[in-house]
């Protein structure tokens, strides 16, 4: 699959995968001075691209790992969607769940993007909650298997 990319400067970095079985490329972030997020706080933080994705596909951000585990930092709205019709800047919504402060430097490594197929469906009203399939665990939800 082919996707256009944009670059509103000329040295923001091209996303890449960093291992030949990794599932996402690394999102940068792009920035004229450092961020810092107090613990608990929360920003979109630029990336400087825009993109073209085919329809019938999306991207996800979603958190790195490392970031996560070392820092408390994840994404947001995990897993953020890109639509293929979106044109905008990419942005990444950034929180930090951790005791400190974090500083966010223009360049960092701060997610990861994940290209998917996207199904559209279509929806068949029925008129009684009896005309859905039965399952076996019916309206089971919210930890009904236990812990």
């Amino acid at each position: 699959m082919k996707v256009k990319i944009y670059k509103l400067h000329s040295d923001v970095p091209t996303p890449a995968y960093m291992s030949p079985g990794a599932s996402g490329v690394d999102l940068h972030a792009w920035l004229k001075d450092p961020i810092t997020l107090e613990p608990g706080e929360y920003r979109i933080i630029p990336t400087g691209l825009k993109l073209s994705i085919p329809d019938g596909y999306e991207a996800q951000v979603r958190p790195r790992s490392g970031l996560a585990l070392k820092f408390g930092v994840t994404v947001l709205n995990t897993p953020g969607t890109i639509d293929s019709d979106y044109r905008g800047e990419v942005g990444v919504i950034l929180v930090n769940m951790g005791k400190e402060p974090f500083t966010v430097k223009n360049g960092m490594r701060i997610a990861q993007m994940v290209f998917n197929r996207v199904e559209r469906v279509d929806f068949q009203e029925v008129n009684s909650e009896l005309d859905l399939e039965k399952t076996r665990r019916g309206a089971g939800g919210f930890g009904h298997t236990g812990i």
